[in-house]
């Protein structure tokens, strides 16, 4: 795999795919500037190496429309702040204009490019749009993620211009990592601890990482269709009929590996969709008519903790309950209350997926586990066994 430190860039240009598809406010203000951190070590190490770095991301979905609310040149301060470089900016993506601009780019600079969605070709992994794009840098490297999962232009065709010189940044190379610890060479014993609403949206993770997990605890929405496959009762619960077979027989093919599944056996259940519903601790199979389980319930996290705390290598997919609601946000705490502890005792962590990466910032986990991934869709896609085009444009 060849990373950022295997190259020089003294006198060279850098063309870096970055993820800077980040949440504005109506006045344009970044309120989240994590993805603009994540990519700082990678622009760092060009400009160290006496090189200067041309900047491409995307911003949103204007499909190919010049949306000047989804301009880049609304996040330039604050790239400029983080970076602590003075980022300069060109109103297109290619053409002469940024040929120009990437021309008068010296040792040190740093140019960011107009939003790529501003053109269907991005998307749509054009060749002679990624062709263009090839010739604003020497070398190309991709530290973008978050869209790794995507063979847009940017992220995957362009790579093909730089046959010998393309690398990951060290964002990117961190997740590939951060992912293979956890499939492949993760010390034992390696537990996945799998939340969210529904069971459909996770069963290739699941089927993928059988064979990698020792435990797997699942949680949130998805326990109910697995305890009504078992013949509970699960009252209002959110559960997907139409999955029970599939529950049963994920119970059957985890039995066959060995692997134990952990269900919780009592939740905390409320007569209403609601943070000012009725509530009581029910076992998880015996929810009564007209209550829904929205959390983990006390006797389940005891046992979780033994288990997450005799785990060395922890996957965190998903919450446990409906954490965006106070009253039911207490099973997600503390199950992250127990990620950390076993973090501390020297097991390795990796949360990722939109709501456990929400979750683990909200009640501020994120520096108390290994590792964050910047990418949701691309990273349950790698749980899936699937191999990204954009990884895969590099490794070529």
């Amino acid at each position: 795999m060849k990373v950022i430190d295997d190259l020089n860039f003294k006198n060279k240009k850098a063309l870096i795919r970055v993820d800077f598809n980040v949440p504005l406010d109506e006045n344009f203000n970044v309120t989240d500037t994590n993805r603009i951190e994540a990519a700082k070590p990678t622009i760092i190490k060009v400009l160290e190496d006496g090189g200067s770095a041309v900047l491409m991301s995307h911003l949103g979905r204007p499909k190919g429309e010049r949306n000047p609310d989804l301009s880049l040149k609304h996040i330039c301060g604050k790239v400029s702040e983080i970076i602590g470089v003075d980022v300069k900016f060109v109103d297109d993506s290619v053409g002469e204009n940024v040929e120009k601009a990437v021309q008068e780019l010296q040792n040190g600079e740093i140019l960011l490019i107009e939003n790529l969605r501003f053109y269907n070709e991005e998307t749509a992994g054009d060749k002679s749009f990624a062709e263009q794009l090839s010739k604003l840098g020497d070398i190309y490297v991709n530290d973008a993620f978050g869209t790794a999962h995507r063979a847009h232009a940017s992220t995957t065709i362009v790579a093909q211009f730089f046959p010998e010189n393309k690398c990951f940044g060290y964002l990117l190379a961190k997740e590939i990592e951060s992912i293979e610890k956890v499939m492949q060479t993760g010390e034992k014993p390696v537990l996945a601890i799998l939340g969210g609403a529904k069971v459909s949206s996770k069963i290739t993770i699941i089927e993928n990482i059988l064979d990698k997990v020792d435990h797997l605890i699942v949680g949130g929405g998805m326990t109910y269709t697995f305890v009504k496959a078992q013949g509970g009762q699960v009252g209002d619960s959110i559960c997907e009929d139409d999955k029970m077979e599939l529950a049963l027989e994920i119970l059957k093919k985890a039995k066959a590996k060995n692997v134990e599944v952990h269900i919780p056996v009592d939740v905390i259940a409320a007569d209403d969709f609601s943070n000012d519903a009725n509530t009581k601790t029910v076992d998880s199979d015996k929810i009564p008519d007209g209550w829904q389980g929205l959390d983990a319930g006390p006797a389940t996290l005891a046992k979780l903790k033994e288990v997450i705390l005799k785990s060395k290598t922890i996957l965190w997919n998903g919450p446990v309950g409906v954490f965006e609601m106070e009253n039911f946000s207490n099973g997600t705490i503390q199950i992250g209350n127990f990620v950390d502890e076993a973090t501390q005792n020297g097991a390795f962590s990796l949360v990722g997926g939109g709501d456990s990466v929400a979750a683990v910032k909200q009640f501020g986990f994120q520096n108390k586990v290994s590792y964050v991934s910047t990418g949701g869709g691309a990273m349950l896609e790698s749980l899936e066994g699937k191999t990204l085009p954009g990884i895969a444009a590099i490794l070529e």
